[in-house]
């Protein structure tokens, strides 16, 4: 096993004030997709909570690892990327799902027809 990595203390508070953000939206995304009442809400909860949990936890990372200058900030970014262009994408995916098979089935709630564009 290896050591603990030293700090400064000005790094250290910094990283865990973004961990334990990251880990508190995280949180309450997920009491989000517990608490909230149907399908479309349920959905934005969990879907802000692992964007924003993700980000605050990769910042916390890049700081770490930019003080120890132990490796280069590709991995953090690389996941930062994927994780902000896959999640709102997912969420799209399943709502137009979600719309589809509920108007198909009749089932109350979906809208009954998409909005129409507005111009400018």
């Amino acid at each position: 096993m290896s050591e603990a990595p030293d700090l400064p203390l000005w790094a250290a508070l910094l990283v865990s004030f973004f961990i334990v953000v990251g880990a508190l939206v995280t949180l309450i995304g997920s009491i989000g997709l517990w608490r909230l009442p149907d399908f479309y809400a349920r959905l934005h909860a969990p879907s802000l909570g692992a964007t924003l949990g993700t980000g605050s936890i990769l910042i916390g990372s890049m700081i770490c690892f930019s003080v120890l200058q132990s490796r280069p900030l590709v991995h953090e970014v690389l996941i930062a990327l994927f994780v902000t262009i896959t999640t709102p994408v997912t969420l799209m995916l399943l709502a137009r799902a979600s719309v589809y098979r509920d108007r198909i089935e009749g089932n109350p709630g979906p809208p009954e027809q998409d909005p129409e564009p507005t111009e400018l």
